[in-house]
């Protein structure tokens, strides 16, 4: 059991940082500095809110969410790890892995110069994860709270051998309304789509969502840019360490098959993802470390 008293007393900066209870006793940490509020839960070490200050929420989140040990939290940016999507071989292992379902410990809380806040958190090789996966790894989020928010996610290998792994930051975006945003930078870009042989290549500048969409861009590093008008506003999606971008949106007949969802909330969210996956799966020998990151922010 996680003693919130003793996490405030060890890494409580007042007027900043400080911790609450969720449902089921679940804890997280929240962040108010003086570029944004943000939302981590040590259960999956997920960001769950990253508000820019006189700005409207950039992450969604479900309100129907499960806080519940053994189930996803829906929203935010879950951490995908280490497989993305269904288990290749074995269909009873969770889908997209066990670090979204497992406490992450927190090991740092720092302010640097400019009025950032960062927040640590590490997930350890056990006789746990070994049920799922055989190998032994350390891995590390890390979260930088600024007028941007900046998510990675570094894994070591720490196995006698090497392993490949893949991953995810599946982060859902907050929209005003589906119909009425356009998602750019993957003009050009080839991409599987799922559950349709083939590949494609989108001709278009500018992505426009209007049925279930679940396509995942290959060899691409570009930044991408959510355009909401009704919002006012233009969500940059930029990262690094990861070649394959993944957009997803579940239509209205799979999110009224979704418990965890309202019927219409596929209305209200897209996910852009930076993922290693397909042709960019992760290959690290003993000792090695690869980093995935997000860098998300309000265009100016």
């Amino acid at each position: 059991m996680i003693d919130i008293n003793q996490l405030n007393e060890k890494f409580k900066i007042e007027g900043v940082l400080t911790f609450k209870k969720l449902k089921n006793n679940l804890i997280c940490l929240v962040v108010s500095n003086q570029y944004a509020d943000a939302t981590i839960s040590l259960y999956g070490a997920q960001i769950t809110s990253f508000r820019p200050k006189k700005e409207v929420e950039i992450l969604w989140l479900s309100p129907m969410s499960y806080y519940e040990e053994g189930k996803a939290i829906r929203g935010g940016i879950p951490v995908c790890f280490p497989w993305f999507g269904p288990h290749k071989s074995d269909p009873a292992k969770p889908q997209h892995g066990f670090g979204r379902l497992m406490y992450w410990e927190l090991m740092e809380v720092t302010e640097n110069t400019h009025g950032e806040t960062q927040i640590r958190l590490e997930l350890t090789s056990s006789e746990i994860t070994k049920a799922y996966w055989p190998y032994e790894f350390f891995a590390e989020m890390t979260f930088t709270i600024g007028k941007t928010l900046k998510v990675t996610l570094k894994v070591t290998n720490t196995s006698p051998i090497q392993f490949d792994y893949s991953c995810a930051l599946h982060t859902y975006f907050n929209l005003s309304a589906i119909e009425d945003i356009t998602i750019e930078g993957l003009k050009g870009t080839r991409y599987y789509k799922n559950g349709e042989p083939g590949e494609f290549i989108q001709e278009s500048s500018k992505l426009k969502i209007h049925q279930v969409e679940d396509r995942h861009y290959y060899d691409t590093s570009a930044t991408c840019f959510i355009e909401d008008p009704k919002f006012r506003r233009k969500i940059m999606v930029a990262k690094s360490g990861s070649k394959t971008t993944t957009v997803w949106n579940p239509g209205a007949a799979n999110c009224h098959k979704t418990s965890d969802m309202p019927n219409e909330a596929y209305r209200r969210f897209v996910c852009i993802e930076a993922v290693n996956s397909l042709n960019d799966t992760v290959c690290i020998t003993p000792g090695e470390s690869h980093e995935t990151s997000a860098v998300i922010g309000l265009k100016e």
